[in-house]
């Protein structure tokens, strides 16, 4: 048996759940503790914290330390989200936080914080298998932003950051010193535009069933709904109108008191069910569904994934290689093409194993980065190698970090331009030296399959790969003309024999 405690410190609270593991697949939630704490406002209006909100975020953070070993818990992880992640001193006041309470928070990107939600939800298993078999969007409302991932045949196939976070509109709207009554109109007039865009782009004529909702406040409205039944968080399209009708008629002091909520919490509450609304209708969609879960449970779940406590029957990498295809797709990538260079490029990282060292997820970087070998032709033939780097690195792909999304990119990028080495690349990269070194292999190995392929014709498509002695050996049985291959095939290769010291050589059993 193991205990474990999530730490979230999110825009406006401040949250830990302590979590029980107990023999394959048994997670339990323990004790959920909660405070609020405003650090979204502040962060998102000057940049920073001021004195007396860090004293409180320590103040809080030693409390919930003296819960953990009250509870004897055998690991912990603490994350920041975007208050913490768009906060100019944020170095500075996570090492504050360390040196006073011992606790280190890691400061999550957008996609891995959404990512993590993604899990939180794909833990309730067989519910959401059922629910993603037809049009579903997961709507993730946050303080700065919210995040909207289409589904589409059970995978995930396109995700979208909208800064329309329900903190941000809120200070927004305080700015305006509107009246009360103009508040709905205006968060309305707020997020029509983006709502409509990601419509427009991502949606197209994809007909939307379902909605899975993530949020602090109006959640637990849905996720209320029918408890105890096989109904339980589920609201249809007439059921949530009703429930905006209420929230419009019912007196906001007597809201607070229905609900048992504070009033800044029903200005929050009101902004989501608006966000939701104008959602909702501009989807068509039929149903809503809040699965009750939180940042916390996705942190949980992925460190019980990772210490093989969990096993998970959604297949996570499918979704990540699904929103790779739509980016490629979106951008007019050769389908074909991309599907023979992932099998080339996958072939050689196999046959590699005891040379390169290199594991699942970084085989995973290669087969992405021959997915979209060739997005940037979408904007310019001369500049490919620049212009793929620029769309991979302004495009979240959910489930890889900022830092694995620009290996990635650098991976593409060079498989197109001569190679830069870690010196002069490290002045405009965040790369370490670990993760160029894996970059740099699995480049090598993306420019040799792409070389085997100029004709674009698949000529090595059922080529055997072998290691013998200093040489890879891609033996082509095939009355194919190999001749340009041939000929542009030393250029190629220089990089890999320089990043592997072994000769590639092309044999062909069957001559033209």
């Amino acid at each position: 048996m193991k205990t474990f405690a999530a730490i979230d410190v999110g825009s406006y609270e401040l949250a830990m759940k302590i979590f029980e593991f107990s023999g394959k697949n048994k997670m339990r939630e323990i004790d959920h503790i909660r405070h609020k704490i405003d650090l979204g406002t502040e962060t998102y209006s000057t940049g920073k914290l001021r004195c007396d909100k860090v004293d409180e975020l320590c103040n809080v953070l030693k409390e919930y330390k003296e819960i953990m070993q009250a509870y004897k818990v055998d690991g912990y992880r603490a994350y920041g989200t975007s208050a913490i992640r768009e906060m100019a001193n944020s170095a500075i006041v996570r090492g504050q936080i360390v040196q006073r309470t011992g606790i280190h928070i890691d400061v999550l990107s957008n996609s891995e914080q959404r990512f993590l939600d993604y899990k939180s939800i794909a833990s309730k298993g067989e519910r959401f298998n059922r629910i993603i078999e037809k049009g579903t969007v997961i709507v993730d409302i946050g303080g700065g932003s919210i995040q909207m991932s289409l589904f589409d045949k059970d995978a995930l196939v396109s995700t979208q950051n909208l800064k329309i976070g329900v903190l941000r509109i809120q200070e927004r709207i305080k700015s305006m010193n509107a009246a009360p009554s103009q508040t709905v109109n205006l968060i309305e007039e707020m997020v029509n535009a983006q709502i409509s865009v990601f419509k427009k782009f991502y949606l197209k004529d994809r007909d939307i069933e379902n909605i899975i909702v993530v949020d602090d406040y109006l959640s637990p409205w849905v996720a209320g709904r029918n408890r105890g039944t096989d109904k339980e968080g589920l609201a249809s399209r007439e059921e949530y109108k009703q429930f905006m009708e209420q929230l419009h008629v019912t007196n906001r002091s007597e809201f607070v008191r229905k609900a048992g909520i504070s009033e800044e919490a029903v200005s929050l509450l009101l902004i989501s069910a608006v966000l939701m609304n104008r959602i909702v209708d501009m989807l068509d969609a039929k149903l809503i569904w809040a699965p009750g879960v939180s940042l916390c449970d996705g942190i949980a779940y992925e460190y019980a994934e990772q210490k093989k406590m969990l096993i998970c029957d959604h297949d996570f990498e499918k979704d990540i290689l699904a929103c790779a295809k739509t980016i490629s797709k979106r951008y007019m990538g050769d389908k074909k093409r991309a599907e023979a260079l992932e099998h080339l490029s996958l072939s050689i990282f196999d046959s590699m194993k005891k040379i390169h060292g290199l594991g699942k997820r970084e085989r995973l970087y290669l087969q992405i980065a021959a997915i979209l070998h060739d997005c940037g032709k979408y904007i310019s033939l001369i500049n490919l190698g620049e212009c793929s780097y620029n769309i991979i690195m302004s495009t979240e792909i959910i489930g890889l970090s900022h830092a694995e999304r620009e290996l990635v990119a650098d991976v593409v990028k060079f498989n197109h331009e001569d190679f830069v080495y870690y010196e002069d690349l490290s002045k405009d990269s965040s790369l370490d030296k670990d993760a160029y070194l894996v970059m740099a292999k699995l480049t090598a190995i993306l420019k040799i399959a792409n070389g085997l392929d100029r004709s674009h014709k698949q000529k090595f498509k059922n080529a055997k790969i072998s290691l013998k002695d200093r040489e890879l050996i891609f033996q082509v049985d095939s009355q194919d003309d190999i001749t340009l291959e041939r000929g542009l095939f030393a250029y190629r290769s220089q990089f890999f024999e320089e990043v592997y010291n072994l000769k590639p050589v092309i044999r062909q059993k069957k001559t033209f």
